[in-house]
């Protein structure tokens, strides 16, 4: 019954093969196919999911000694968003904010911890006393084409 069980799956695996390089004669894949799937993967990641991160602040800073501030920067090609950090007397972070599309909803966001912000005028938003600590900006805009749709950075430290 072994036997049996071997001949059939060698008939099929043979089988298998022929169809293979029939179907790679007839209608073979493109060339560059696998670079296309991995590069609209990683487009569909970023624009989906995470946002770009540019440190705008000179790497200088750090040789000059411990900074009290940081500004960052998001952006995923249509929303983009500016940071400034700074500590505040009483240990926490103060966030100041601007975001050039239109604003619907704006949350500073740490594991199950929210702070809301109302966006102001040109976008400014801020929140106080901010636990210092790993967090992510989550915005609801609305874009150019008056459709509302989800901003959101990676996580940055405050």
């Amino acid at each position: 019954m072994e036997t049996d069980q071997n001949a059939d799956f060698a008939a099929d695996a043979a089988l298998f093969a022929r169809m293979r390089r029939m179907w790679e004669d007839v209608d073979p894949a493109p060339a560059d196919l696998v670079d296309r799937m991995v590069a609209a993967v990683a487009v569909e990641d970023l624009s989906r999911e995470y946002a770009l991160l540019t440190l705008v602040e000179a790497s200088l800073a750090a040789v000059r000694g411990e900074s009290d501030s940081a500004t960052l920067q998001f952006s995923d090609g249509e929303t983009s968003v500016l940071l400034h950090v700074t500590v505040t007397e009483g240990g926490g972070r103060r966030v100041d904010g601007w975001v050039d599309a239109s604003a619907l909803a704006i949350r500073l966001v740490q594991g199950e911890r929210e702070w809301p912000a109302d966006p102001g005028e040109h976008g400014r938003f801020a929140f106080d006393e901010v636990t210092p600590g790993m967090a992510r900006l989550r915005l609801v805009v609305r874009a150019a084409d008056g459709e509302m749709r989800d901003f959101q950075t990676p996580q940055f430290e405050v």
